[in-house]
């Protein structure tokens, strides 16, 4: 029996995804999260061409929201976790046309909440995007093909040099 697949229920996550984020530049906050030998990553569909991303956790600062406050947000929106932003560390410049941001890492501390999939209120129940969260080894992370996440992977041979990236990161 041959299943047929919705092919516009598959389009959806990366439909929205470039409604809501395509063809404009936006400033992105981003939060490393270390506990003790993995960081925390969140798995999006909808991004890139494998629609698997891996990224640490972040997302759009607001007009008029300070970017520690941004972050602050985005954590307990997509994490569960109430965090301290403690100092930024490099920039990074995200480039998969149609999607262009100029990302801000930080390096956070958990201060409380319960660590969960959260969920994306710019997106509706049905076209939510983050599919995990999970705190990964950097042996985990670099199992994935480059292509399946973050950039600022490339720089790095270990999770103590995550931490030590700073700067503009070149695309």
């Amino acid at each position: 029996m041959t299943q047929v697949v919705d092919k516009s229920v598959v389009d959806s996550p990366r439909q929205e995804v470039l409604k809501l984020y395509g063809n404009r530049l936006r400033l992105r906050v981003c939060g490393l999260y270390r506990d003790g030998d993995r960081l925390l990553m969140v798995r999006h569909r909808g991004i890139g061409p494998t629609d698997t991303f891996w990224c640490p956790p972040g997302g759009g600062a607001q007009f008029g929201e300070a970017a520690p406050d941004a972050l602050i947000r985005e954590f307990s929106e997509e994490t569960g976790l109430d965090v301290h932003v403690g100092p930024m560390l490099f920039v990074n410049e995200f480039m998969q046309p149609p999607l262009h941001a100029m990302e801000l890492f930080f390096e956070v501390q958990a201060t409380g909440g319960t660590l969960h999939q959260g969920t994306d209120p710019e997106m509706g129940i049905d076209e939510q995007i983050i599919q995990e969260v999970k705190l990964m080894s950097f042996a985990e992370i670099k199992q994935y093909p480059p292509e399946e996440v973050h950039a600022l992977f490339q720089y790095c041979d270990s999770l103590d040099d995550v931490f030590r990236l700073r700067g503009y990161l070149q695309p």
